[in-house]
Protein backbone atom coordinates (compact mmCIF):
# COMPACT_ATOMS: atom_id res chain seq x y z
CA UNK A 1 0.00 0.00 0.00
CA UNK A 2 1.47 3.33 -1.06
CA UNK A 3 1.74 6.29 1.27
CA UNK A 4 -1.06 8.88 1.05
CA UNK A 5 -0.64 12.06 -1.00
CA UNK A 6 -0.75 15.18 1.17
CA UNK A 7 -0.89 18.88 0.41
CA UNK A 8 0.70 21.57 2.61
CA UNK A 9 0.07 25.30 2.45
CA UNK A 10 3.81 25.94 2.87
CA UNK A 11 6.82 23.68 2.52
CA UNK A 12 7.87 24.61 6.06
CA UNK A 13 4.73 22.85 7.31
CA UNK A 14 5.98 19.41 6.21
CA UNK A 15 6.87 17.40 9.37
CA UNK A 16 10.41 16.05 9.48
CA UNK A 17 8.98 12.62 10.24
CA UNK A 18 7.32 12.53 6.80
CA UNK A 19 10.36 13.57 4.79
CA UNK A 20 12.59 10.60 3.91
CA UNK A 21 14.24 11.78 0.67
CA UNK A 22 17.75 12.57 1.85
CA UNK A 23 19.06 14.35 -1.26
CA UNK A 24 16.14 16.76 -1.55
CA UNK A 25 14.41 19.31 0.64
CA UNK A 26 10.73 20.36 0.77
CA UNK A 27 11.74 23.80 -0.54
CA UNK A 28 13.18 22.23 -3.72
CA UNK A 29 9.96 20.34 -4.44
CA UNK A 30 7.51 23.10 -3.44
CA UNK A 31 5.77 25.46 -5.85
CA UNK A 32 8.09 28.28 -6.90
CA UNK A 33 5.23 30.79 -6.94
CA UNK A 34 3.28 29.99 -3.77
CA UNK A 35 5.57 27.73 -1.65
CA UNK A 36 2.72 25.20 -1.46
CA UNK A 37 3.68 21.55 -1.62
CA UNK A 38 1.84 18.43 -2.75
CA UNK A 39 3.77 15.54 -1.27
CA UNK A 40 3.54 12.57 -3.65
CA UNK A 41 5.63 9.78 -2.03
CA UNK A 42 5.72 7.49 -5.08
CA UNK A 43 7.03 10.25 -7.34
CA UNK A 44 9.62 11.32 -4.77
CA UNK A 45 10.73 7.72 -4.26
CA UNK A 46 11.48 7.47 -7.97
CA UNK A 47 13.25 10.82 -7.94
CA UNK A 48 15.49 9.64 -5.08
CA UNK A 49 16.10 6.33 -6.89
CA UNK A 50 17.17 8.30 -9.96
CA UNK A 51 19.54 10.40 -7.84
CA UNK A 52 21.04 7.24 -6.32
CA UNK A 53 21.46 5.58 -9.72
CA UNK A 54 23.19 8.58 -11.32
CA UNK A 55 25.35 9.30 -8.28
CA UNK A 56 25.36 13.08 -8.78
CA UNK A 57 23.08 15.98 -7.79
CA UNK A 58 19.78 16.58 -9.57
CA UNK A 59 19.11 20.30 -10.04
CA UNK A 60 15.33 20.64 -9.85
CA UNK A 61 14.12 23.53 -11.99
CA UNK A 62 10.43 22.89 -11.26
CA UNK A 63 8.49 20.27 -9.30
CA UNK A 64 5.04 20.86 -7.82
CA UNK A 65 3.07 23.79 -9.21
CA UNK A 66 -0.11 25.16 -7.71
CA UNK A 67 -2.89 25.66 -10.31
CA UNK A 68 -2.49 29.44 -10.20
CA UNK A 69 1.27 29.29 -10.63
CA UNK A 70 0.91 26.75 -13.44
CA UNK A 71 -1.36 29.19 -15.28
CA UNK A 72 1.06 32.06 -14.62
CA UNK A 73 3.99 30.23 -16.23
CA UNK A 74 1.96 28.98 -19.18
CA UNK A 75 1.90 25.32 -18.13
CA UNK A 76 -0.36 22.76 -19.79
CA UNK A 77 -3.92 22.82 -18.39
CA UNK A 78 -3.53 19.23 -17.14
CA UNK A 79 0.16 19.48 -16.27
CA UNK A 80 1.52 16.63 -14.17
CA UNK A 81 3.32 19.29 -12.13
CA UNK A 82 -0.02 20.08 -10.47
CA UNK A 83 -0.23 16.43 -9.34
CA UNK A 84 3.25 16.53 -7.80
CA UNK A 85 4.38 13.76 -10.16
CA UNK A 86 6.56 15.79 -12.56
CA UNK A 87 10.04 17.26 -12.31
CA UNK A 88 12.08 19.47 -14.63
CA UNK A 89 15.76 18.56 -14.17
CA UNK A 90 18.68 20.68 -15.44
CA UNK A 91 21.17 18.92 -17.71
CA UNK A 92 24.12 21.18 -16.87
CA UNK A 93 25.79 18.37 -14.89
CA UNK A 94 24.36 15.34 -16.73
CA UNK A 95 24.66 13.54 -20.02
CA UNK A 96 21.05 13.70 -21.36
CA UNK A 97 21.27 10.22 -22.93
CA UNK A 98 22.43 8.58 -19.70
CA UNK A 99 19.91 10.61 -17.70
CA UNK A 100 16.98 9.49 -19.86
CA UNK A 101 18.04 5.84 -19.68
CA UNK A 102 18.35 5.96 -15.89
CA UNK A 103 15.01 7.76 -15.51
CA UNK A 104 13.24 5.07 -17.56
CA UNK A 105 14.90 2.35 -15.50
CA UNK A 106 13.55 3.72 -12.20
CA UNK A 107 10.01 4.07 -13.56
CA UNK A 108 9.47 7.50 -15.13
CA UNK A 109 7.27 7.28 -18.23
CA UNK A 110 6.70 10.83 -19.51
CA UNK A 111 9.60 12.77 -21.07
CA UNK A 112 9.81 16.29 -22.43
CA UNK A 113 13.06 17.50 -23.99
CA UNK A 114 14.03 21.18 -23.85
CA UNK A 115 17.62 21.49 -25.12
CA UNK A 116 17.42 25.25 -25.62
CA UNK A 117 16.40 25.74 -22.00
CA UNK A 118 18.75 23.01 -20.78
CA UNK A 119 16.38 20.66 -18.95
CA UNK A 120 14.41 17.43 -19.29
CA UNK A 121 10.87 17.01 -17.95
CA UNK A 122 10.10 13.64 -16.36
CA UNK A 123 6.83 12.39 -14.88
CA UNK A 124 5.01 9.21 -13.86
CA UNK A 125 3.03 8.92 -17.07
CA UNK A 126 1.22 7.98 -19.12
CA UNK A 127 4.08 6.96 -21.39
CA UNK A 128 4.78 9.68 -23.96
CA UNK A 129 7.49 12.07 -25.06
CA UNK A 130 7.77 15.41 -26.82
CA UNK A 131 10.31 18.02 -27.80
CA UNK A 132 13.63 17.94 -29.62
CA UNK A 133 16.26 15.66 -28.16
CA UNK A 134 19.56 17.04 -26.93
CA UNK A 135 22.48 16.89 -29.39
CA UNK A 136 24.83 14.00 -28.67
CA UNK A 137 27.93 15.00 -26.74
CA UNK A 138 31.07 13.41 -28.21
CA UNK A 139 32.84 13.11 -24.86
CA UNK A 140 30.38 13.93 -22.08
CA UNK A 141 32.02 15.26 -18.93
CA UNK A 142 35.44 13.69 -19.46
CA UNK A 143 37.37 13.53 -16.21
CA UNK A 144 40.24 15.96 -15.97
CA UNK A 145 43.46 14.06 -15.32
CA UNK A 146 46.36 16.03 -13.81
CA UNK A 147 49.67 15.66 -15.63
CA UNK A 148 51.53 12.68 -14.22
CA UNK A 149 55.25 12.52 -13.64
CA UNK A 150 57.13 9.35 -14.44
CA UNK A 151 57.50 7.22 -11.33
CA UNK A 152 61.12 6.61 -10.42
CA UNK A 153 60.46 2.90 -10.01
CA UNK A 154 59.31 2.77 -13.65
CA UNK A 155 62.30 4.70 -15.02
CA UNK A 156 64.15 2.68 -17.66
CA UNK A 157 67.38 4.37 -16.64
CA UNK A 158 66.89 3.46 -12.98
CA UNK A 159 66.23 -0.17 -13.95
CA UNK A 160 69.50 -0.14 -15.89
CA UNK A 161 72.88 -1.21 -14.55
CA UNK A 162 75.99 0.59 -13.40
CA UNK A 163 76.15 4.27 -12.55
CA UNK A 164 73.16 5.18 -14.75
CA UNK A 165 70.68 4.26 -12.04
CA UNK A 166 72.58 6.21 -9.42
CA UNK A 167 72.66 9.26 -11.68
CA UNK A 168 68.90 9.10 -12.17
CA UNK A 169 68.26 9.04 -8.44
CA UNK A 170 70.65 11.95 -7.93
CA UNK A 171 69.04 14.05 -10.65
CA UNK A 172 65.57 13.33 -9.30
CA UNK A 173 66.68 14.30 -5.80
CA UNK A 174 67.92 17.64 -7.09
CA UNK A 175 64.64 18.24 -8.92
CA UNK A 176 62.59 17.54 -5.80
CA UNK A 177 64.83 19.74 -3.70
CA UNK A 178 64.39 22.60 -6.19
CA UNK A 179 60.61 22.28 -6.03
CA UNK A 180 60.58 22.24 -2.23
CA UNK A 181 62.85 25.29 -2.14
CA UNK A 182 60.60 27.14 -4.59
CA UNK A 183 57.49 26.42 -2.52
CA UNK A 184 59.19 27.48 0.71
CA UNK A 185 60.92 30.55 -0.75
CA UNK A 186 58.36 32.94 0.72
CA UNK A 187 59.19 31.78 4.22
CA UNK A 188 62.96 31.55 3.66
CA UNK A 189 63.58 34.91 2.00
CA UNK A 190 63.12 36.95 5.18
CA UNK A 191 65.73 34.76 6.88
CA UNK A 192 68.30 34.37 4.10
CA UNK A 193 69.59 37.43 2.18
CA UNK A 194 70.13 35.56 -1.06
CA UNK A 195 69.47 32.11 -2.48
CA UNK A 196 71.66 32.57 -5.55
CA UNK A 197 74.43 30.40 -4.14
CA UNK A 198 72.04 27.53 -3.49
CA UNK A 199 70.45 27.98 -6.90
CA UNK A 200 73.80 27.69 -8.69
CA UNK A 201 74.71 24.73 -6.48
CA UNK A 202 71.57 22.93 -7.61
CA UNK A 203 72.34 23.73 -11.24
CA UNK A 204 75.87 22.36 -10.84
CA UNK A 205 74.58 19.19 -9.20
CA UNK A 206 72.03 18.74 -11.97
CA UNK A 207 74.67 19.14 -14.66
CA UNK A 208 76.92 16.70 -12.81
CA UNK A 209 74.09 14.19 -12.64
CA UNK A 210 73.49 14.52 -16.38
CA UNK A 211 77.18 14.07 -17.09
CA UNK A 212 77.33 10.95 -14.94
CA UNK A 213 74.24 9.56 -16.65
CA UNK A 214 75.73 10.12 -20.11
CA UNK A 215 79.02 8.55 -19.02
CA UNK A 216 77.16 5.57 -17.57
CA UNK A 217 75.22 5.06 -20.79
CA UNK A 218 78.41 5.15 -22.83
CA UNK A 219 80.14 2.80 -20.41
CA UNK A 220 77.26 0.33 -20.58
CA UNK A 221 77.27 0.54 -24.38
CA UNK A 222 81.01 -0.14 -24.52
CA UNK A 223 80.60 -3.13 -22.21
CA UNK A 224 77.96 -4.46 -24.54
CA UNK A 225 80.44 -4.40 -27.42
CA UNK A 226 83.08 -6.42 -25.58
Amino acid sequence: MSDPIRTFRHHRDVPDSLWRWRNFSPAEIACRGTSQLKLHPDALDKLQALRDRLGKPLIVRSAYRSPEHNRAVGGAPRSKHMDGTAFDIAMSNHDPVAFEAAAREVGFLGFGFYPRSGFIHIDLGPARQWGERFPVRAVPFAAEAPPAREALADSRTLRGTGAAGVATVGAAGVEVAQEVLAEARGAIVPLVPSLDTLRWLFIALALAGIAVAVWARLDDWKKGLR
